[in-house]
């Protein structure tokens, strides 16, 4: 339960991101993804999705097929997950061992008041088993044998080395905190932020 998580999103994140070179390609999910990563140090290999929500991890997908020589970094957000579990069915089946899916989960829809997300524990009556969906599970089903759960400080060292080195695809789901924090926001124009992306990974055509 997001009630016992005792992770900072912001602190993590910057831990994960700390000395991103050339080689890391990020892809920010909506919302407080994106400002989480935008908060770790804004640069042209970061792509921040603005209004797509569900987009991800397909973009990471592709990302990672089309350029299998650069490590592809996925953050994103329970609820933004939620809205496309069949793209990590589709990952399984590419198995990309350069891409690496990292789920923030706050059992919140964050962007829209913080009401629970279908991964907070339901309490809808005598028949509810109480649990909500795992995404960590849902991935494993779908394929993705190297799934698992982050939940203490002492499990972050090793996250971080598995999201920007271990052969993918990985998938580490992430219990983080309920908090109110500044915005942090990237550049809100979308065809900017390809261009730079595309020239910073590709060069200038």
């Amino acid at each position: 339960m997001s009630s016992s998580a005792t992770l900072h999103r912001r602190p993590l994140v910057k831990e994960i991101l700390k000395g991103a070179d050339d080689n890391l390609l990020v892809i920010g999910g909506l919302g407080s993804s994106n400002w989480d990563i935008t908060d770790a140090g804004d640069r042209p290999l970061n792509m921040p999705l603005w209004g797509a929500m569900g987009a991800p991890v397909g973009m990471g997908l592709g990302l990672a097929l089309a350029q299998p020589a650069k490590r592809v970094l996925v953050v994103t957000g329970d609820a933004d997950l939620m809205m496309s579990l069949g793209s990590l069915a589709t990952v399984a089946a590419q198995q990309p061992d350069n891409l690496a899916i990292c789920v923030l989960d706050n059992e919140k829809f964050g962007e829209t008041g913080n009401q629970a997300s279908h991964t907070s524990p339901r309490n809808n009556g005598p028949t509810d088993s109480g649990a909500g969906a795992d995404l960590a599970m849902i991935a494993k089903g779908c394929g993705l044998a190297d799934s698992s759960v982050v939940r203490e400080q002492a499990e972050v060292a090793q996250l971080v080395k598995d999201l920007r080195t271990k052969k993918g695809p990985v998938f580490r789901l992430v219990k983080v905190m309920v908090e109110k924090l500044d915005f942090v926001m990237p550049p809100q124009d979308g065809a900017h932020l390809k261009d730079r992306f595309r020239q910073a990974l590709l060069g200038s055509a």
